[in-house]
């Protein structure tokens, strides 16, 4: 008796489903040192280009000479910062909220305020495609749990038809495996129909969509009637950490006095709030950046269709190529990587079985040659992949 781990391990490896994690030796960008190795990288979530922006660096350093570096507490304690009470007001602002509320991850965010605002008695609805981290929260919250068809606006409202109690409607904003954008209009509607309240988490669209970059909410123009409890992380176009929730004075509260991951957590280090009210300055003035992201993603598109790639219906950065059979997704990955390229290799759990993939990411660092080249050894690998075995 006992855990036979070894055995379990193994079985994962023989199903080509085994992670490792690859050795970043240098700062995000596109051009990066992965286990030794000089790569041109189209894997990164740094969307708008930001990780390593000088100006966002010299933020951090400037916070940690008057700040510290540590948080010290939890924000109920003595761990709510100046920084911190700052970058709340300016994420209030730049999502049209009345009001935010940081967290130290995106993945303590959607379980804080999913178990907050649910549990016994309640139901929760989600897309079927969601994050693990809404899936999580809304099996932990205790409430009723169902999830309907990907977007699928009608089948949401046939189990709105049958739930009970407070009901929370949860939809990724940009789906992060398939990158398409969440129907929110179509969506919102359903919801308000039956009562219902619609959280939205936006961590791939935060920054990318929307004028000022904020996001699927600016994107569609939906106010905080449509959209209650929207949430945002600040790890990927922002180029920093962390993630918050932003909605009305009474969602807020209700967070700091119910959201477990909330009260009982070390506040993020100040100086990371002061990098990071630096680049949403940075993303809120420099237009560029998105529209020099969407060109290229325009571009890697036409290039991609052009090949013969199986594409999803994606206008976001992040563009998967769907290739089915693990073992094949791993094989094109590692083809690309021994000739200088790192894009990986998406596999189930993460999606699912038969849908296995390459996910490519575009940033705003990235050229339109460096994309042309990605798509040169595109075409030459793709040709060269072993069938699929039925």
């Amino acid at each position: 008796m006992g855990f036979d781990l070894k055995a379990r391990l193994a079985e994962r490896q023989a199903a080509s489903l085994y992670r490792r994690r690859p050795l970043l030796q240098s700062p995000q960008g596109p051009q990066v040192i992965v286990d030794g190795q000089p790569l041109l990288a189209f894997s990164s979530n740094d969307y708008l280009g930001l990780a390593n922006h000088p100006e966002v660096v010299a933020a951090w350093r400037a916070g940690a000479e008057r700040w510290g570096v540590g948080g010290g507490a939890s924000h109920l304690v003595i761990g709510h910062s100046g920084p911190h009470h700052e970058l709340e007001l300016a994420l209030a602002e730049l999502t049209g909220r009345p009001r935010a509320l940081l967290f130290t991850t995106g993945y303590m965010a959607n379980l804080g305020a999913i178990t907050a605002l649910v549990g016994q008695g309640d139901t929760v609805l989600q897309d079927r495609l969601n994050h693990a981290s809404l899936l999580d929260a809304g099996l932990l919250s205790g409430a009723r749990f169902s999830r309907y068809l990907h977007n699928d606006a009608q089948s949401l409202a046939s189990r709105l038809a049958k739930a009970q109690g407070n009901t929370l409607v949860v939809t990724d904003g940009v789906f992060s495996m398939d990158g398409d954008v969440a129907n929110l209009p179509a969506l919102a509607r359903a919801a308000q129909a039956q009562g219902a309240w619609l959280m939205v988490d936006d961590a791939h669209g935060f920054g990318t969509l929307g004028r000022s970059g904020g996001g699927v909410a600016e994107h569609f123009g939906l106010g905080i009637d449509a959209l209650p409890v929207l949430v945002g992380t600040l790890g990927k176009a922002f180029g920093t950490a962390g993630a918050f929730v932003a909605g009305s004075e009474e969602l807020i509260e209700t967070l700091i006095q119910f959201a477990r991951p909330y009260i009982y957590t070390t506040s993020q280090p100040p100086a990371l709030a002061c990098a990071t009210l630096k680049s949403l300055e940075l993303v809120r003035a420099e237009h560029w950046r998105r529209q020099h992201l969407a060109a290229l993603i325009a571009q890697f598109r036409t290039g991609a269709r052009r090949i013969g790639l199986q594409l999803l219906d994606s206008p976001t950065p992040i563009q998967p190529i769907v290739l089915g059979d693990a073992a094949r997704a791993l094989q094109l990955s590692q083809w690309l990587r021994e000739r200088g390229v790192m894009v990986g290799a998406i596999r189930p759990p993460t999606v699912p079985a038969g849908s296995a993939r390459l996910r490519v990411t575009l940033t705003a660092s990235h050229t339109a040659e460096q994309v042309d080249h990605l798509l040169v050894l595109l075409a030459e690998g793709y040709a060269s992949l072993e069938p699929t075995h039925a």
